[in-house]
């Protein structure tokens, strides 16, 4: 069982942003940016750890998923874009960080992560969760 998993049962806490039947996305805990979040799917077992693995209708879903993420973020935090890295080396379960941009190299992995106390990735989460609460202009 990988550590996602045991986030998205409930065993480990995060900073949730957003849930449905398929989909968790939370607040990543080693963020590049503030509002940096992850989308991974909730899956049956064996876990899928490469994207192009899933499904044609499950992945369709996700980017759907992560579109609405996307549009909380942008609405929560400053930032020009968006953006959208699957690397998948880390944590060998499916996963897509959204990472708010304003430049492209503010989404190097190489940049070193920030900290950010637990008040405030709680204060992002709700953020990020109240923009996609709010109609799509």
């Amino acid at each position: 069982m990988t550590i996602f998993t045991k986030i998205i049962n409930g065993e480990i806490p995060s900073y949730k942003v957003a849930e449905n039947d398929h989909f968790y996305a939370f607040l990543d805990i080693n963020p590049l940016q503030k509002g940096h979040t992850l989308v991974v799917p909730k899956l049956a077992e064996p876990e899928a750890d490469y994207i192009f693995d899933l499904n044609d209708d499950l992945l369709s879903e996700m980017l759907v998923f992560a579109k609405q993420v996307a549009r909380g973020i942008k609405g929560a935090v400053e930032c020009k874009r968006v953006g959208v890295a699957v690397i998948g080396l880390e944590v060998p379960h499916v996963h897509m960080h959204l990472i708010p941009i304003s430049k492209e190299g503010d989404m190097s992995f190489a940049n070193p992560k920030i900290t950010l106390p637990a008040a405030e990735m709680d204060a992002i989460a709700h953020c990020i969760a109240e923009a996609m609460a709010q109609p799509s202009l």
